[in-house]
């Protein structure tokens, strides 16, 4: 619920208020205005800890939540505001549409998972949706959780492998194998091509591996594609 204190079951009275929460500014702006006067965007933040200081300052309806930041990302905010703020609601918006950071989020307490490729207008029914106490998930993410909570409930998504790998280098991972040049990689994830490099040579080295082929194989055997 929000400081309006709507009857249980039912969207918050008013215009929702929405919280944004991801390292680049650039994509922030775009979200704000993308979503216009749909919403009512009453903060935003690039890092964990200014996202758990901010969240809990302005008590949003719903909060719109990257996956990956340089300090932990998306799960590590869920996991510290979830006990004192329950009454959030949490909608990931992420690049990442790799089945391991849909189920990590929905586990750590998320009501819904849409990847940064939705519209404007799909965005707005999804935060409503959330608000409104529905799960919400881009289609092809649904069936993630579908087969992560219904046939192997108990099973960890750790992955000793891919745990020595830091966040953005999983991103990047995931585009190399998707077959993106290091140019459309730089473009997509806002950094430079000397970035990418730098990203590749480091996984390369920690999964001991000489090329991008063998890196495509060992993500596709992850479902990371």
């Amino acid at each position: 619920m929000s400081e309006q204190e709507p009857v249980e079951g039912t969207a918050p009275s008013g215009p929702l208020r929405v919280f944004l929460v991801d390292d680049h500014a650039m994509f922030r702006a775009g979200v704000r205005a993308e979503l216009g006067t749909r919403v009512e965007v009453v903060g935003e933040a690039s890092s964990v800890a200014e996202a758990v200081t901010r969240i809990a300052a302005t008590a949003p309806d719903v909060v719109l939540l990257d996956v990956h930041m340089p300090d932990g990302g998306g799960r590590a905010v869920l996991e510290a505001m979830r006990r004192t703020h329950p009454q959030v609601r949490f909608l990931a918006l992420s690049v990442s549409d790799a089945a391991e950071d849909v189920i990590g989020l929905i586990r750590a307490g998320a009501r819904g998972y849409v990847t940064k490729t939705i519209s404007p207008e799909e965005l707005t029914d999804a935060i409503r949706r959330v608000a409104d106490g529905d799960a919400v998930f881009s289609p092809r993410l649904a069936g993630f959780v579908l087969d992560a909570f219904a046939s192997r409930p108990d099973a960890p998504v750790a992955d000793p492998e891919l745990d020595q790998l830091t966040n953005r280098e999983r991103e990047v991972l995931r585009l190399l194998a998707r077959g993106y040049a290091y140019k459309e990689i730089a473009k997509e994830l806002y950094i430079s091509i000397k970035t990418v490099e730098t990203h590749v040579s480091n996984v390369l080295r920690k999964l001991q591996m000489s090329n991008r082929y063998e890196l495509s194989r060992w993500a596709a055997d992850r479902r990371l594609v």
